[in-house]
């Protein structure tokens, strides 16, 4: 028996003996006795909350940080990607510019350079229709053209 007295701190046994006598008085006055209930809220529950909220406080930042560097990330890829394809066509642009072929194809289409002893022909309207052209209405017209033929009419019959 002298080593259970020595397990239990006497700040324990006061509290054995209080709960003893507490239940000794319920039980003579016929009522039932109450445990007292803990709290939901522990010590250590608070500190274990604190602690799962100073992490998520803490990681939320770089967590974001790290999100955003990855979008980026992808982002700078998809850039040297079209970057790559670019280069590529302007490769293929310079190797076609080599062919003298092209060049000249080239210098007809868009300079109008004719060979000696052809005779070039540009078209008024940049067609090579040869029907004649119809004459424009009101619609084929733009408005300011509309506008000042209607003032010259104007003008003539006064």
């Amino acid at each position: 028996m002298g080593a259970d007295r020595d397990r239990f701190s006497t700040a324990t046994r006061l509290r054995a003996l209080g709960a003893q006598a507490a239940e000794r008085v319920y039980r003579a006055q016929g009522r039932t006795v109450r445990t007292p209930r803990k709290g939901r809220l522990t010590g250590r529950a608070a500190l274990l909350a604190l602690v799962l909220c100073s992490l998520v406080v803490a990681l939320a930042y770089p967590t974001r940080q790290y999100i955003t560097q990855r979008s980026e990330i992808t982002d700078q890829r998809e850039q040297a990607e079209h970057a790559r394809a670019a280069v590529e066509r302007l490769r293929e642009q310079r190797a076609r510019w080599q062919d003298p072929a092209y060049v000249e194809q080239q210098a007809r289409a868009h300079l109008h350079f004719v060979r000696p002893g052809e005779t070039g022909y540009i078209m008024r309207d940049g067609t090579a229709d040869v029907r004649r052209p119809r004459p424009h209405g009101p619609a084929d017209r733009a408005w300011y053209q509309n506008l000042w033929d209607g003032v010259d009419s104007a003008d003539r019959t006064e």
